[in-house]
C-alpha cells in the first residue's frame, strides 16, 4: 500500500516522488513508468486543476508526517478535525449526498448516504469541525488538491519550479510572417534561475528569444541552447510530392534536426548549408502518434484572409484552433489532404489511426480525425529560380 504526504495546495507523494500542481504530464507519466512494479493497473484521468484521491482505502495518507488515513486509523470527521484543525462549515450537496469540507489548498468529501435529510447546523460553531451535525464515524469518500481557497473557484496553476530539472519552457511561441508567408519564430521562454544560494532562493526568470529561416545552427544555439536531441533524417517520404524534377535524386548527406522537446519545436537544418530550412510545432493532444514526447507548444500563427473587401486582413490560429474553424476563416476551399500514416516498423501498426496534412501560406498543417491540430510545419521561402506553389510539399 502507498504511503503518501499531503501538502496542501502543492503535491502528493513520498520520498522517492511526488506529484505537484502544475507538473508536466510527461514527468508524471515517467514517475509512473519508473515505479510500475510498486505502481500498478494504471489509468490515466488528466486534469491540470486537481490532484484527486477517489479511493482512500488503497492507500495511506499523512499530513505533517502523521498519519490520518491507513488501515488502522479511518479518515472519520474527528480524525481530520484532530489532523488538520477547524475551518469554515462545510457545504452539503444534496444531488451528490456529499458534504464537503474544504481547507485552503484541499478538500474532504463526506459520504452521508446514510441520511434521510440534509444536514443541520448549530448555530454555535466554537466546538470545532466535530460540532457540526455529522454523524459519528461519517468518513471521507474524495479528496481533492487544488491551488486557491475553493475547490469551485480553483484555477490551473503554473509550472512549479522543482519541476523545470534544468529545462527551458515556452510559453509561448508566436509565428512571424513577412508578405508570403512565416519567416520565423519569437519565443517567450522561462526558466528557473538559481541565485548563488539554495534552491529555495530560486526565481522564475522570462526572455525572449528570436530564431529564423536561414538561421545557422550556431545561430540557434546561441538563442535556444542545445537540443535534447539531434536526429539525422535518413529518408523524406514527402519528396514526391515536390514539383523538383531532381526529387528522386539520393542525396549524399541527411538534413538533421535539433528536437527541443520542453519546448514543442523541431527545427530542420539543411545538411550543406546547416541552415534553418523548416520549423516544427506540436500540439501534443492524446490520441496522436507522438503524444506525451513533446510539451505542448502554445504557438498563435496569423493566417491571410483571402476574403472579399478582406485584404490584408489576418486571423490567428492558435494551439487549440480546430480545422473546420480555420477553413472557415480562410473563406475558400483547402486542397485535398495528404494522408499519412505513421508507424515505428513496417510490421507496426499505429492504434491511432493516419492524420490528414493540408498545404497552406508555406505551412502544412497536420490534423488529427478529430478536427484538432497535431502539428504545424513551417518551411522558408523557395531559394530563387524554385517555382514552388504554395500548397505543395517540398
Amino acid at each position: 500500500m502507498l504511503d503518501l504526504e499531503v501538502v496542501p495546495e502543492r503535491s502528493l507523494g513520498n520520498e522517492q516522488w511526488e506529484f505537484t500542481l502544475g507538473m508536466p504530464l510527461a514527468q508524471a507519466v515517467a514517475i509512473l513508468q519508473k515505479h510500475c512494479r510498486i505502481i500498478k493497473n494504471v489509468q490515466v484521468l488528466y486534469s491540470e486543476q486537481v490532484i484527486e484521491v477517489y479511493d482512500l482505502t488503497k492507500v495511506k495518507l499523512k499530513y505533517c508526517g502523521v498519519h490520518f488515513n491507513s488501515q488502522a486509523i479511518a479518515p472519520t470527521i474527528e480524525q481530520i478535525d484532530q489532523s488538520f484543525g477547524a475551518t469554515h462549515p462545510g457545504v452539503y450537496n444534496s444531488a451528490e449526498q456529499l458534504f464537503h469540507l474544504n481547507f485552503r489548498g484541499l478538500s474532504f468529501s463526506f459520504q452521508l448516504d446514510s441520511w434521510t435529510e440534509a444536514p443541520k447546523y448549530e448555530p454555535n460553531f466554537a466546538h470545532g469541525l466535530a460540532s457540526l451535525q455529522i454523524p459519528h464515524g461519517a468518513t471521507v469518500k474524495r479528496m481533492y488538491i487544488y491551488s486557491g481557497n475553493s475547490l469551485q473557484d480553483t484555477k490551473a496553476p503554473g509550472m512549479p519550479l522543482s519541476c523545470f530539472l534544468g529545462n527551458v519552457y515556452a510559453e509561448s511561441v508566436d509565428v512571424l510572417r513577412d508578405g508570403t508567408g512565416p519567416s520565423g519564430l519569437r519565443l517567450r521562454l522561462l526558466a528557473a534561475g538559481c541565485g548563488p544560494g539554495l534552491l529555495a532562493d530560486a526565481k522564475m526568470r522570462v526572455f525572449e528569444r528570436s530564431v529564423y529561416f536561414g538561421d545557422s545552427c550556431q545561430d540557434v544555439l546561441s538563442m535556444l541552447g542545445s537540443p535534447h536531441k539531434v536526429f539525422y533524417k535518413s529518408e523524406d517520404k514527402m519528396k514526391i510530392h515536390s514539383p523538383s524534377p531532381h526529387k528522386q535524386v539520393p542525396s549524399k548527406c541527411n538534413d538533421y534536426f535539433f528536437n527541443y522537446f520542453t519546448l514543442g519545436v523541431d527545427i530542420l537544418f539543411d545538411a550543406n548549408t546547416h541552415k534553418v530550412k523548416k520549423f516544427v510545432l506540436h500540439t501534443n493532444y492524446p490520441g496522436h502518434y507522438n503524444f506525451n514526447i513533446y510539451h505542448r507548444c502554445e504557438f498563435k500563427i496569423p493566417l491571410a484572409i483571402k476574403k472579399e473587401n478582406a485584404d490584408g486582413q489576418t486571423e490567428t490560429c492558435t494551439t487549440y484552433s480546430k480545422w473546420d474553424n480555420i477553413q472557415e476563416l480562410l473563406g475558400h476551399p483547402v486542397e485535398k489532404p495528404v494522408v499519412l500514416h505513421r508507424s515505428s516498423s513496417p510490421n507496426n501498426t499505429n492504434p491511432f489511426g493516419s492524420t490528414f496534412c493540408f498545404g497552406l501560406q508555406r505551412m502544412i498543417f497536420e490534423v488529427m480525425q478529430n478536427n484538432h491540430i497535431a502539428s504545424v510545419t513551417l518551411y522558408g521561402p523557395p531559394k530563387p529560380g524554385a517555382h514552388l506553389r504554395t500548397a505543395e510539399l517540398p
